[in-house]
């Protein structure tokens, strides 16, 4: 780590009111970040720089600095790219506003590693939704994709797990600085993916959640990858941030359809509506990507668990009845005209089998 080279582009990173398109600006005028500290002020002040940025480049904050280079320093897991290295991801080098700077914790190989495919969502999703991601991230992670999320609850923190599961390569983008971990209940699952995959920042050390951070974030995931996967979304969601990013972008968008009824369901459709690629299957991603998927892929999961031969015909009425929407067992005490002892004993039988699931509140719903 040569610190006298990475010195002036953290200090530029931690300039207020310099942000991404700034920085750029400011590389473009003068070439090097301590070319913009040795310029002359009025020079500085002629590009529209405000007050307080250039008493701040007058006066950098070397405290801050300091802090930078010795998290780095910390431990070998922990790395700095510039904008201006041939390691810094091709892709997200032709956004608009890329960062000038990324932290990386973990495996920084993995930036190289395609297909790269994100797989986003709601931070409340139902249980089915939550299984989908992760059971899709798995698969997908098999064959060699490289699952990018955004570490949050829910589908997120799904998908990252999935990958993790089948030994894949996942990447979290953080809206915090590299060593802080948001949501705090995800701190192990941020301690394996830095482990076995990579944490990406393009905040410093030290830097707290804010809203307006997120998404930012948001373009990052997309701008790293071929493109995104929606599973669960809200009709007002950040996961429809991340996939306008990636129209923006040229990437693709897979979104998962899901029931009218379902209100986390209505941006996924959304997005079909306005010519996202359908995805059901891991295999119509793999394809939408271009990419050749194995025939284990192009099988259609989606309650598709193995039915036992001796499984009895009323189990199997019941059975029929059920998606990947939960329902009450009330419900399905009408719709099949049975007792509720009877449909409890049956559904009892189904679990058992690993046929159906419960989902929190009671509902219950068909295994993938």
């Amino acid at each position: 780590m040569d610190e006298n080279r990475l010195r002036p582009w953290l200090a530029l990173n931690r300039a207020p009111g310099v942000g991404t398109l700034t920085f750029t600006r400011l590389l473009a005028r003068f070439g090097e970040p301590d070319a913009v500290f040795a310029a002359p002020r009025d020079e500085l002040a002629a590009l529209g720089l405000g007050s307080e940025t250039l008493d701040y480049l007058a006066a950098p904050d070397e405290a801050g600095v300091a802090a930078d280079l010795a998290w780095l320093a910390s431990a070998p897991e922990h790395h700095l790219l510039t904008c201006r290295e041939a390691a810094y991801p091709r892709r997200l080098a032709a956004i608009a506003d890329p960062p000038p700077l990324l932290f990386l914790r973990g495996d920084p190989s993995l930036l190289e590693k395609d297909p790269m495919l994100a797989v986003v969502g709601s931070r409340t999703p139902s249980a089915a939704g939550e299984e989908l991601a992760r059971q899709m991230a798995a698969e997908l992670a098999s064959v060699g994709c490289t699952i990018v999320s955004g570490l949050a609850a829910g589908i997120d923190g799904a998908a990252h797990a999935g990958a993790l599961s089948v030994g894949g390569g996942t990447l979290a983008v953080l809206g915090t600085g590299p060593d802080r971990v948001y949501p705090a209940r995800h701190r192990e699952l941020a301690r394996r993916i830095a482990e076995h995959g990579l944490l990406v920042s393009e905040f410093p050390p030290g830097t707290r959640p804010r809203p307006h951070h997120f998404p930012r974030r948001n373009r990052v995931i997309s701008g790293l990858c071929q493109g995104v996967l929606v599973v669960e979304a809200a009709a007002r969601s950040g996961s429809l941030i991340t996939a306008e990013f990636a129209l923006e972008q040229g990437r693709e968008v897979f979104a998962v359809p899901g029931s009218p009824r379902n209100p986390r369901a209505r941006g996924t459709n959304g997005l079909l509506r306005e010519g996202a690629i359908l995805a059901e299957t891991a295999a119509d991603v793999l394809h939408g990507l271009g990419c050749v998927a194995p025939p284990e892929c192009d099988e259609d999961h989606a309650g598709t668990s193995a039915v036992p031969a001796d499984l009895p015909a009323a189990a199997r009425e019941l059975l029929a009845q059920l998606d990947s929407e939960p329902v009450t067992p009330d419900l399905l005490v009408a719709r099949c005209g049975l007792t509720a002892e009877a449909v409890s004993s049956m559904l009892l039988l189904l679990e058992l089998q690993g046929l159906v699931k419960t989902a929190p509140g009671a509902g219950v719903y068909r295994a993938m």
